[in-house]
């Protein structure tokens, strides 16, 4: 399982692990906290689901929710940047898309994620088209931000 490998390997490197949710409104945590032990490594989600819980709970800087939308690369960076930061942990991930069925643009599409992992090490950041339903869009979302997880953990740890 995924979940678990990213486990180890966390442990193994002796890193701990924040999220920032918007559009999965913590399916991402869920995943991570199935695996028995996680708790070692795991300090917690942040579900910002509105623009306001951005800022406040995040820091996201309300300039760039205005210019470029809660949708985008940069808020995906600042996400991840503000859980690793407010919940002091070596590592953050942040996630913000349009999950659909409705709300989508013709810019930003149902099934648009920018997801975002950061470290002192640096961030990755992802552009992603989803298909599916909502909760399909947001299990993929979440799968591919542990991806992302694990690839980056294993490339700079």
């Amino acid at each position: 399982m995924l979940a678990s490998r990213i486990g180890e390997l966390l442990i193994e490197r002796g890193l701990t692990l924040g999220v920032a949710e918007s559009c999965t409104g913590g399916k991402l945590g869920d995943l991570i906290t199935d695996v028995p032990g996680s708790s070692d490594y795991f300090l917690g989600g942040i579900i910002s689901y509105s623009n306001e819980a951005k800022v406040q709970l995040l820091g996201v800087e309300r300039v760039v929710l205005e210019r470029v939308g809660a949708v985008s690369r940069q808020v995906a960076s600042e996400m991840a940047a503000g859980a690793r930061e407010k919940l002091r942990a070596d590592l953050g991930v942040g996630i913000t898309g349009v999950a659909g069925p409705s709300g989508g643009t013709a810019r930003k599409p149902v099934g648009l994620v920018f997801i975002a992992v950061s470290s002192s090490k640096g961030s990755f950041i992802t552009r992603n088209l989803f298909r599916g339903s909502r909760d399909s869009i947001k299990k993929q979302s979440a799968t591919k931000a542990l991806e992302m997880l694990e690839t980056f953990v294993v490339k700079h740890y």
